[in-house]
């Protein structure tokens, strides 16, 4: 597996991915099947990049890393919690409910959060329709 830091021409966001070599990277952006989880353009480049090297000396003790890992699990959990208690959840229906309050059909009372493929998620970004994906971290009930 390698990673790069991805420039997106377009909005100029940058981000990392994960790809199984250099030559599936290559593959991939020959196809056209690299884009921005932003906007959803294809002018995604790869960026300068600096290797890092692991040594015992400047290796994360497995403590700090958890201590990590928690903390970002718990901001996450606390955004899904301000989401659940302030917007509407619309299910698989949300690119429906989007299109039915942005065309004006449906009063907005409350924003919603739903599930959407991303070819739903670029086609209403296509028509002006502002969307935005985060992390989702599914309650575990035992």
């Amino acid at each position: 597996m390698i990673k790069y830091r991805l420039i997106c021409k377009n909005c100029d966001i940058s981000f990392d991915s994960w790809f199984a070599s250099s030559s599936e990277y290559e593959k991939l952006k020959k196809k056209s099947l690299i884009t921005c989880h932003i906007c959803n353009s294809q002018e995604v480049e790869k960026t300068l990049m600096a290797p890092k090297l692991i040594n015992n000396k400047n290796k994360l003790n497995d403590n700090q890393g958890l201590e990590k890992y928690d903390k970002i699990k718990k901001t996450i959990k606390n955004y899904q919690k301000f989401i659940k208690e302030n917007f509407k959840y619309v299910g698989e229906n949300f690119a429906y409910e989007a299109r039915s309050i942005h065309y004006g059909n449906k009063k907005k009372s409350k924003g919603i959060y739903g599930n959407a493929s991303d070819k739903e998620l670029k086609e209403l970004n296509e028509e002006g329709i502002d969307t935005q994906m985060i992390p989702w971290i599914e309650d575990k009930k035992n």
